[in-house]
């Protein structure tokens, strides 16, 4: 399904963040180190030495005082270590928060803390809110980040929104087999959806899948955006059929060589039923004749070659193959109404393989094959044998579902066919497109062939419930918007909607006109405070008896003058105080005051400067014109 998988028996577990270096880090933390060829388990990984912080000491904070006070455990992942807290109930975010700016040098103004309970990110906001109003389990994953400068406020919230539509790389560790499994998901994907991704690509049921590197306070309808996880994270994956119990006479047996899992007499079908193609008599050669001829001209004469030769070879019981294009069939099973959608399944066949008598013998003619094909499948076949007809599927397959459909096909082996590709819609893939969700190969046994095709069915419909609920609602809005059609004349209507546009003209041309207003009273309010400032700051005017006393007149842009009397001392900023002070603002109004002689711009030198310095003295005359 053309995602990332390798062996890598040498992958350190952790529940850190992804890819977390080995450098040294503060002496009271936790560091996690990938150490090559480790196959240390998470459980004595996070059990490693580490100098544990116990706050409840100096914190006032003494259990014994209080009742019911439960002592919290606090991981505070940052800067790629893992900084351990210990808390009693009874304290605060900001008490929290001290302590972190403590250990980890980041101010508390600067902390945003990731990973609360969704439904208490506001009351973790609140600095006085005290942690056993926060739902927090015994021990806490949370995830600090150092904000910036510009944005030292936490906004969770808002940093939600944004993780919302990142992309998480998810690492997922099988064991005990140590495979590797990379895969991508957007934020908005919940939890559910990344198991259910999980089970297409490792055959391991949601309902068996054991999982460690999960924050404690999450669930299965939570977004990874919500999860607190970071956008790179590490995870181990168990098969909770495979870990150990204490039989007592009876187990499970697993067949390594033909990958068949044998289960109870409950859970199986009959013994006469079983198929273990490396473990019956080896196969009879197929037959040379194809089921479809080479160089056929379209893919609905083959389909219509490929079900006549089948049943003419294998004869009955069959399952029914769909006759027509790959295009018909896809839209048949995938583009219908969520109540009535089914899987495709294309059932891929080459005559050269040593699997396909048996397969189609004793596999596709169990009647509960067959039932299943019948009920929750539209079933499309194709013989891959001959390269022409080969290509020409292929294409289609590219054209109709997608290029990593195409390649799944083209790499797979002789001696893995005939195989079962599994396709349909997916949340993952917006729903407007399809994507192959698993793959059974031939080789598998009757029992293991029937369990994955009923465990793809049951995942598929799972995800189709929200979009036949989205469905319904939609049929019963379509419905009462119908009755109301019905029950209101057109013209009512009109009616209606001519007087709700009035309305909301005249509201909109009252919120503008008390928007204007408002804007105009506090620049006036503005305006007018900026004037009193200026007065206020004047010097006193010296008399027309003293000496050392300028006299400046200023020529308004109406060509009125303002004329006051200065000492040689005062400075620039008094004459420009002056102008304010007439209600002449030189930034509001976009003004420049010009000395006559020296011509100047007396608004770009520097206020702080005498009249004498300015020549100002011992009389001057300046202008005052717009920019």
């Amino acid at each position: 399904v053309g995602l990332f998988r390798e062996d890598s028996s040498g992958f350190s577990n952790t529940t850190a963040l992804n890819d977390l270096s080995t450098r040294a880090g503060p002496s009271t933390c936790r560091q996690w180190n990938n150490v090559a060829n480790s196959n240390i388990s998470l459980a004595a990984s996070t059990s490693a030495d580490a100098e544990i912080i116990d706050l409840t000491s100096d914190m006032d904070l003494d259990p014994a005082k209080h009742n019911d006070v439960k002592t919290l455990i606090l991981n505070i992942h940052y800067n790629e270590a893992v900084y351990t807290i210990r808390l009693p109930s009874i304290a605060t975010i900001e008490q929290l928060k001290r302590r972190i700016a403590e250990e980890t040098n980041v101010p508390v103004c600067r902390q945003a803390i990731r990973g609360w309970p969704p439904a208490k990110l506001q009351d973790a906001r609140k600095i006085t809110t005290q942690l056993a109003h926060l739902d927090l389990g015994p021990e806490n994953d949370l995830i600090l980040h150092n904000l910036t400068e510009e944005g030292y406020i936490d906004t969770e919230n808002e940093d939600v929104a944004q993780r919302l539509r990142d992309t998480f790389k998810l690492t997922i560790v099988e064991h005990p087999n140590g495979k590797t499994i990379t895969l991508p998901f957007l934020g908005s994907n919940t939890i559910l959806e990344v198991k259910t991704k999980v089970y297409y690509v490792s055959n391991i049921n949601v309902r068996n899948q054991e999982w460690e590197g999960w924050p404690s306070n999450c669930d299965d309808n939570m977004t990874l955006a919500q999860s607190g996880i970071g956008l790179s994270h590490n995870f181990t994956l168990r098969n909770k059929c495979e870990m150990p119990v204490d039989n007592s006479g009876v187990s499970n047996s697993i067949n390594a060589n033909a990958n068949a899992i044998e289960t109870d007499d409950d859970n199986s079908l009959d013994d006469e039923d079983g198929y273990d193609p490396l473990q019956d008599e080896q196969p009879v050669p197929p037959r040379s004749r194809h089921l479809i001829p080479n160089n056929i001209g379209n893919e609905c004469a083959g389909s219509i070659e490929f079900f006549d030769n089948y049943r003419e070879r294998f004869g009955e019981p069959h399952p029914v193959f769909y006759v027509g294009s790959l295009e018909d069939a896809i839209k048949e099973a995938c583009h219908k109404p969520a109540r009535e959608r089914k899987l495709l399944a294309l059932y891929l066949h080459h005559g050269d393989s040593i699997l396909t008598n048996v397969f189609c013998d004793q596999v596709m003619k169990n009647e509960r094959i067959i039932e299943a094909f019948a009920q929750n499948f539209i079933l499309y076949g194709w013989d891959l044998t001959f390269e022409s007809n080969r290509n020409m599927f292929l294409s289609s397959v590219t054209a109709c579902v997608s290029n990593t459909a195409s390649i799944t096909i083209s790499t797979k082996p002789v001696d893995k066919l005939p195989s079962i590709l599994i396709i349909g819609k997916s949340r993952l893939s917006g729903r407007s497109s399809c994507e192959v969700l698993s793959v059974v190969d031939g080789n598998s046994d009757l029992n293991s062939f029937l369990s994955r095709l009923m465990d793809a069915v049951e995942m598929y419909k799972l995800q189709l419930r929200d979009e036949i609920r989205e469905e319904d609602e939609r049929a019963e809005r379509d419905l009462v918007k119908a009755e109301q059609d019905l029950a209101y004349r057109e013209t009512l209507e009109a009616d209606m909607a001519k007087e709700a546009a009035k309305r909301q003209k005249e509201a909109a041309i009252a919120a503008e006109r008390k928007r204007i207003e408002s804007e105009k009273a506090e620049e006036e309010a503005k305006r007018e405070s900026i004037r009193l400032v200026a007065q206020q700051s004047l010097p006193k005017e010296p008399s027309e008896s003293e000496t050392n006393v300028s006299t400046i007149r200023i020529q308004n842009p109406s060509g009125e003058f303002l004329e006051r009397r200065f000492y040689r001392h005062n400075t620039l900023q008094d004459i420009l105080n002056f102008v304010a002070a007439n209600n002449y603002l030189i930034e509001e109004n976009k003004l420049i005051l010009i000395s006559s002689w020296p011509r100047s711009d007396l608004t770009a030198i520097d206020p702080n400067k005498t009249l004498e310095e300015l020549k100002l003295y011992p009389q001057a005359k300046a202008v005052l014109e717009e920019r």
